[in-house]
């Protein structure tokens, strides 16, 4: 008797330790978010109600290179990388659906397009390589916006009660 209820024991705090193992990572609301191949940090806004993620950028040019779609545009962030020109491929083009407060009077088309690019983004002690398109976010409170696919790849869990619960990533290559 004293045996089965030892290989109980054990087996719960074996199981129990198997369930504790795959806990998603929690984060808040906002985090810090850096950008390895860019040596950049931002403040991004983790939305769960966004699908794909995206980073402020302005004078976005689709142009061929070697017979591949690549993109130039300026990240249109504050700090001593405004307005720093990049040129990276592009892995496809996404379409967008905008608020209705964001289409102009008179216009019918409720999606847009964005160019997507892949970057590596670390968030606390954890990176992934990520999709993100370009858009101008300069008029949003966050230059970088993480959505819900990207948050999948960090296994996420977002508590609206928290912010920059993360720290300062802290990722090593």
């Amino acid at each position: 008797m004293r045996l089965k209820m030892l290989t109980l024991c054990s087996a719960l705090v074996f199981a129990s330790g198997g369930v504790m193992a795959n806990q998603p990572n929690v984060y808040g609301v906002s985090e810090k978010a850096l950008l390895p191949e860019l040596d950049m940090e931002l403040p991004a806004k983790l939305d769960t109600g966004a699908v794909t993620a995206s980073l402020s950028a302005q004078n976005i040019q689709l142009f061929k290179r070697d017979g591949e779609d690549w993109v130039r545009f300026e990240l249109a962030v504050e700090g001593e990388n405004e307005g720093k020109e990049l040129e990276l491929p592009v892995v496809r083009i996404s379409q967008i659906k905008r608020r209705a407060a964001d289409i102009p009077e008179g216009e019918t088309k409720d999606y847009t397009s964005r160019p997507v690019i892949e970057m590596k983004v670390c968030m606390g002690d954890v990176e992934q390589d990520i999709e993100v398109n370009l858009t101008d976010r300069t008029s949003f409170s966050y230059p970088f916006l993480i959505g819900s696919t990207a948050l999948q790849q960090f296994d996420a869990m977002v508590d609206p009660s928290l912010k920059y619960s993360a720290g300062s990533p802290a990722c090593t290559t």
